[in-house]
């Protein structure tokens, strides 16, 4: 028999640009520092009864490899018996996280699941990790040579086929740090943030290294000077007379977020008050080459199994991996641009890859606890040609 999977508590550290005021910051650290916060938010619940710790990540090496959900989870305190692992669907390893903990669950292998996401691209040598080895036949394989030469190239070729002009893309761009910019101003992202205390080195005398600690308490990356102005300045960053530039494309980025999930009989056991349920989750594929359409196929997928209509949404979360791919994803699919990132998306908030889906799961309930969503979506794009898609209704 199938259970309900609630969604009890989520929070996130601030997200911070690449080289930027985390870059110090081990990911294990930040992921640490959110299950430890997540645990504080439930402090009825008995840690020991979580089923599992689940954690996505897109480049899981080096000092976030190692199997970081259960090396986080044991610097976070949480007791050796509860066990741990990471996952990796790329941009969506964070919303599969929390898919995978709800499936557990629905199962009836567990009451109590954590689940979540971690990137820190500051500690990555090059977008695809510190030591990429592509298998050469995909240089050969012509219909899929987009997985050998970047995502960058999968947006410029989305925006020529489905005719996404630049300026297009640098409205889109200026639009996502205004929403941005306005939520932060109004305190919309206070209540999902945990803020993290960040180390600091700065060159002193005689070669010493003076460190210092700041509080890190909101994002990093919207920007009052993205303005089209500035934006029409900025070179192609992917083909020499292309449309994709730096401007319109999401920020690199450090972060982590981690959602308590519970069943019915978890709610009961604990006495906890659910925000959102969990109602349906679909991936699906795409060519490789046109990899941000992947929402495309995944929404209908989602809202088919839910029974919903488009319309019954009044919040989505679109992840901005590019200005033309959300733009084309947005056309495509008809869908309502006034409920489309109302606080700004990964273009001024940034893109911690992994972690992104959870995080955007920790904007939605908390805009859930304001009362300003009822139905929402969370959708992405994924790197070799997926996308992914979440439905959240209001308890």
């Amino acid at each position: 028999m199938s259970r309900e999977i609630y969604l009890v508590a989520a929070t996130r550290t601030p997200v911070a640009k690449r080289h930027g005021v985390m870059k110090t910051a081990r990911p294990d650290d930040l992921l640490a520092h959110v299950l430890k916060c997540l645990l504080q938010l439930a402090p009825q619940m008995d840690p020991q009864a979580i089923g599992d710790v689940i954690i996505g990540c897109a480049i899981p090496e080096a000092e976030q490899g190692l199997n970081v959900a259960r090396n986080a989870s044991l610097l976070a305190g949480i007791s050796v018996s509860v066990p741990a692992y990471t996952l990796n669907r790329f941009c969506a390893s964070g919303v599969q996280a929390i898919s995978d903990a709800a499936m557990r669950i629905r199962l009836g292998e567990a009451d109590v699941m954590v689940a979540g996401g971690v990137e820190s691209m500051s500690v990555m040598s090059q977008m695809a990790g510190n030591t990429p080895r592509p298998n050469p036949r995909w240089f050969s394989q012509t219909e899929h040579h987009a997985i050998a030469y970047g995502m960058g190239l999968t947006a410029e070729k989305v925006a020529q086929q489905y005719q996404i002009s630049r300026e297009d893309q640098d409205a889109f761009a200026q639009f996502s740090h205004e929403k941005a910019l306005s939520a932060q101003r109004d305190g919309k992202f206070l209540a999902e943030i945990s803020p993290f205390e960040a180390e600091c080195r700065s060159p002193g005398e005689n070669g010493q290294v003076n460190l210092s600690k700041r509080l890190i308490t909101r994002d990093e990356g919207p920007r009052e000077d993205s303005k089209r102005e500035k934006l029409a300045k900025l070179k192609p960053a992917f083909a020499v007379h292309g449309s994709v530039t730096a401007g319109n494309s999401a920020q690199m980025s450090d972060g982590a977020a981690a959602v308590l999930l519970m069943s019915e009989e978890g709610l009961k056991r604990y006495q906890a008050e659910p925000i959102a349920r969990l109602v349906a989750y679909r991936v699906a594929g795409v060519p490789p080459e046109v990899m941000g359409m992947g929402p495309v196929e995944a929404i209908p997928m989602a809202m088919k199994a839910a029974g919903w209509r488009q319309e019954d949404l009044d919040w989505i979360e679109l992840n901005e991996a590019f200005a033309a791919q959300a733009l084309a994803v947005i056309r495509s699919l008809k869908l309502d641009t006034a409920v489309v990132n109302p606080l700004g998306g990964a273009i001024a908030l940034g893109h911690p890859l992994g972690a992104t889906g959870a995080i955007r799961c920790a904007t939605i309930l908390a805009a859930m606890q304001r009362n300003e969503a009822q139905r929402a979506l969370i959708a992405m794009c994924i790197g070799t040609g997926m996308g992914a898609a979440c439905l959240l209704e209001k308890v």
